[in-house]
């Protein structure tokens, strides 16, 4: 019998595993197909590789401009997808090293299909494996939530799009989410006249007003469709040579799009259904996640959850910490409570956007605070490299000078917003940020120049023996 066994190899079982090895527990990590799950395969690794390819071809068509003369790129989607398997495979070796995992005594089960829970401490998998533990880690992701509208078998998920062989004349996402937006945006790039759907009153709903703002506008600009608050999908009725037509009510009204593709990403689902959780004491909650305590830890007391199937987060970098904490309560007892207070996100769309902290609007519910932004359009490196879309936009309580929140739009918005992400762990006050002589000209420094925009609107003389940034008056 094993002290711990992890169900699910993705980012939160893979950390899951090997902190409960680092600990000395006899582990096992059990996957139905390969290590990596979703981030490696299926997630930020493929999907930041297309991303990438997309910004290479918005970058192309600047060539001209700094006198760079070339022939039109061609692009070629299967070439592309061929890197893109290539990065998949470099990256899987990088950071699945099984030998590794070995070393600290870890068990791998691969390739074993879906487990489900015999009894109390045993589970058996579609392989015939038959393991037991004192503990488990269940860490089995999710899925694509799919609407039960007549027609959606026709439909694709992002997985689907993320593996088409070529790339659609049009296309119809719906949902505009973190997910929806980067599909969107990715095959927007690559040729595709997408059309963008939300039935909440603004896309990117949970984001800062200001940055779903900014990125519709982006999208509306540079000629994709963006309909938002629509009254939902009546209908995908397939047509002739492989087109489709999206039936769907905007203000009451019926209305029509024929497209050839229709793209759910309406939310994610926990994969739950075969686990058979009451043979364990394990229960879901009424959106079938599994809910957990601050330890990681379910219903039943020898059994954690950790990753998308818990419904916390959704996001590679919190599964990681919450896999890292589940297998240190289970092996250590429950010590190690974990908060959410400070998850950056962000997506890899165009223009990029990110955000850590509260919004301006939630902010205001609490605190008296002052906020600072500058556009990128005044800003040096953005101007430099012909990216002049967006804003970084940083909120701070006026009593106590602390971020409570940061939001940007624009090129590496991503990178951008890890430096106030840091600052607020660090528990680091505007004054001492607008101290930091950052490097110029890049794209972090921006948030220097809004964090002495507003240690100005304070009225906090950094003295004359500090380095006192330039300022931007906006």
């Amino acid at each position: 019998m094993f002290d711990v066994v992890v169900i699910g190899a993705g980012p939160a079982g893979m950390e899951a595993a090997h902190r409960a090895g680092e600990l000395g527990a006899s582990t096992a990590l059990v996957t139905k197909d390969y290590l990596g799950g979703m981030g490696t395969n299926d997630g930020p690794v493929p999907v930041r590789t297309l991303a990438h390819a997309a910004r290479l071809m918005r970058e192309a068509q600047q060539l001209g401009r700094y006198g760079i003369v070339i022939p039109r790129p061609e692009f070629d989607y299967q070439r592309l997808l061929s890197r893109v398997q290539t990065v998949v495979e470099e990256v899987d070796r990088a950071l699945n090293n099984r030998e590794f995992l070995g070393s600290l005594g870890i068990t791998i089960y691969e390739h074993a299909g879906f487990a489900h829970f015999e009894d109390e401490h045993t589970i058996v998998t579609e392989k015939g494996l038959r393991i037991q533990g004192e503990k488990f880690i269940i860490c089995a992701g999710g899925t694509s939530r799919m609407l039960p509208i007549p027609g959606i078998e026709h439909t694709f998920t992002h997985t689907d799009a993320w593996s088409l062989k070529e790339i659609p004349a049009s296309m119809a996402v719906i949902g505009a989410g973190a997910t929806g937006v980067q599909v969107a945006s990715i095959f927007h790039a690559f040729g595709s006249q997408v059309s963008l759907f939300e039935v909440a009153p603004r896309i990117l709903s949970v984001e800062d007003e200001e940055v779903s703002q900014a990125m519709a506008a982006a999208y509306r600009a540079d000629g994709m469709m963006v309909v938002e608050g629509f009254d939902g999908i009546s209908a995908i009725e397939p047509l002739q040579h492989g087109h489709y037509r999206m039936v769907y009510k905007l203000n009451g009204r019926q209305q029509a799009l024929d497209t050839d593709l229709v793209v759910m990403a309406v939310g994610w689902v926990a994969n739950v259904d075969k686990l058979n959780l009451p043979a364990v004491g394990v229960e879901t909650d009424a959106k079938g996640y599994i809910p957990v305590n601050e330890y990681m830890q379910t219903t039943a007391e020898h059994v954690f959850a950790a990753g998308d199937i818990n419904g916390q987060s959704m996001l590679v970098p919190s599964a990681i910490q919450e896999g890292y904490h589940a297998a240190s309560n289970a092996v250590e007892g429950r010590q190690y409570p974990l908060n959410y207070d400070l998850v950056p996100t962000g997506s890899f769309t165009n223009p990029e956007y990110a955000s850590v902290g509260m919004t301006e609007k939630r902010a205001w519910e609490n605190h008296d605070c002052v906020v600072g932004k500058v556009r990128f359009d005044q800003f040096p490196r953005s101007i430099i490299d012909g990216n002049t879309r967006g804003f970084c936009k940083l909120i701070v309580d006026r009593e106590t000078h602390l971020f409570l929140g940061a939001h940007v739009v624009g090129e590496r918005a991503v990178e951008t917003v890890q430096m106030v992400a840091t600052g607020m762990a660090a528990g680091l006050k505007v004054e001492d940020l607008a101290r930091i002589p950052l490097s110029f000209p890049t794209y972090v420094a921006i948030v220097g120049w809004v964090a002495a925009n507003i240690v100005q609107e304070l009225g906090i003389d950094l003295g004359r023996s500090q380095w006192e940034p330039h300022r931007v008056k906006v």
